[in-house]
């Protein structure tokens, strides 16, 4: 049984009258008008996480900056720290050095006063 040149328009015609209902029935695919309202909604969407993303990317740089600021100010004070400390220990090394040079004078003097008066 051969189609005849009719039959062909009646089948063209029924499919571009119900093609895209039955894909919309067997879920195949979304009318053209519905699937670009999705698109737009996820664009939308998406443009709003990115936006928010971006908002939280800054406070999370404010932060860090905030944090690295402590820091900076944590590690001026162990400086200011370390200064006082070499100021102690200058000062500690000047009495030291003192006590040494007025021990040996002792010790000397002490010596020769023995040793005088083992001569006596």
């Amino acid at each position: 049984m051969a189609l005849e040149e009719k039959d062909f328009l009646v089948i063209e015609n029924y499919l571009k009258n119900n093609l895209a209902r039955i894909i919309t029935e067997q879920s195949l695919g979304k009318p053209p008008v519905v699937y670009e309202i999705e698109l737009r909604e996820r664009m939308v969407r998406v443009e709003e996480e990115l936006k928010n993303q971006r908002e939280l990317m800054h406070r999370g740089f404010e932060l860090m900056e905030k944090r690295f600021e402590q820091i900076e100010k944590r590690f001026e004070q162990v400086d200011r720290r370390f200064e006082q400390m070499d100021k102690r220990f200058d000062e500690v090394n000047k009495r030291l050095f003192q006590f040494m040079i007025w021990s040996f004078g002792l010790t000397v003097t002490a010596a020769g006063v023995i040793i005088a008066v083992m001569k006596m």
